[in-house]
């Protein structure tokens, strides 16, 4: 998540300064996948607001307050819409203008993201590993899936670990390497429309 987030916002900066250029395809290429983003991230924050906090709450209790991580995610649904619109916005120009604002809203979401998921790793896993059982985090796990699992499983095959990868297989089975054999090529042409790479 954070690293096409990073990716989008360099993308927008440099069009932004006019260190690269975008046709209309582009920008509508560009727009989409801003959108696909912003639409996992608001998947990922909705789920644990809905599933992972409550779990964490009945297993922790009192040793634990999320209080601040719920309210980061209330101030990323305005962010996400302000870069959908921008995105759009953009995409609308058919890539002849409009980066400005497309720059700042990925700029203010990406530092916002970066700072919640640092947050959240620091304080929020040794919570988990500490309180919750093993089966309520395997029963949790499978709950939170249902996001675009195309967009999402380019993401796993672009920045997993070769360990978290081999977890990922395992638990998928032989269809993941059917379904990446499918996805890449996909994924690849739009990753180099989108970030000319």
């Amino acid at each position: 998540m954070r690293g096409d987030l990073h990716r989008l916002r360099t993308v927008a900066e440099d069009l932004d300064a006019g260190r690269r250029r975008a046709d209309a395809a582009r920008a509508t290429a560009l727009a989409r996948y801003a959108e696909d983003v912003c639409a996992a991230i608001h998947h990922h924050h909705s789920r644990e607001d809905e599933i992972v906090w409550p779990v964490i709450e009945r297993s922790a209790g009192a040793a634990v307050d999320l209080t601040d991580l719920s309210d980061d995610h209330s101030e990323l649904d305005p962010l996400l819409e302000r870069v959908r619109v921008a995105a759009r916005a953009f995409a609308g120009t058919g890539g002849a203008g409009g980066a400005t604002e497309l720059a700042a809203a990925l700029r203010t979401l990406s530092d916002l993201v970066d700072e919640h998921i640092e947050e959240e790793e620091r304080r929020i896993f040794p919570v988990i590993e500490k309180y919750v059982a093993a089966a309520d985090w395997k029963a949790m796990e499978k709950s939170l899936r249902g996001g675009d699992p195309r967009f999402e499983l380019a993401w796993a095959d672009r920045y997993a670990t070769p360990d978290e990868m081999a977890h990922i297989r395992r638990l998928a089975g032989p269809v993941l390497s059917l379904l990446l054999i499918l996805v890449r090529p996909g994924q690849r042409r739009r990753q180099r429309l989108v970030f000319g790479s």
